[in-house]
């Protein structure tokens, strides 16, 4: 019993923080763990950067926070430019999965499309959580911050499966084409 719950306190640890790439407007950015919340409601994002240190970037800096599966190594180039590995900024087909389909115009100009759950997160908060055109990229979500949002577009709302009703449930909502007549029985 004991190991067991020594097992579940290390598992919550380690879910505690996620590996993301912060990206500045200013096109620097930072690769660290940040908090599964994000802390969206603190007027500013801290990281802990992979030497260990705290880092605190305001929002107002902030483009987006990608949620990666692993940091870029230092000796390639091409990951110096592109940590994200975000090829795919946009969809070439329409989505399979169930949300929001939005399309957005960012603070420095770049345009971004991505698939967000269809609930009240898109009016509260502080920001859009997304799911990138390409999840077999490096990048598994995008968090933007509203602050970096200059304009926003729904292009289609994709629905999940369609649930079926039950028998009984429309028999007795559906009125009858061809009522009986009381006269012949």
């Amino acid at each position: 019993m004991a190991c067991r719950r020594i097992v579940r306190k290390s598992k919550s640890v380690t879910s505690a923080r996620k590996p993301v790439i912060v990206r500045k407007l200013s096109r620097e950015w930072y690769a660290g763990y940040a908090a599964a919340a994000l802390g969206q409601n603190a007027a500013e994002l801290e990281i802990l950067d992979q030497t260990g240190k705290v880092m605190r970037i305001g929002w107002d800096q902030v483009k987006w926070v990608c949620y990666v599966r692993d940091f870029p190594s230092l000796s390639q180039t091409a990951d110096q430019a592109n940590p994200e590995r975000l090829m795919h900024k946009r969809f070439s087909v329409r989505p399979r999965a169930a949300g929001l389909w939005l399309r957005m115009t960012l603070a420095d100009g770049d345009e971004l499309e991505g698939l967000a759950s269809n609930d009240l997160s898109l009016v509260q908060g502080t920001g859009l959580l997304l799911t990138p055109p390409d999840t077999r990229s490096n990048t598994q979500r995008i968090y933007v911050p509203r602050q970096a949002i200059q304009s926003l577009e729904v292009v289609s709302l994709i629905g999940a499966a369609a649930r079926r009703r039950t028998g009984a449930a429309t028999h007795e909502t559906e009125p009858e084409l061809f009522p009986r007549d009381q006269d012949a029985e």
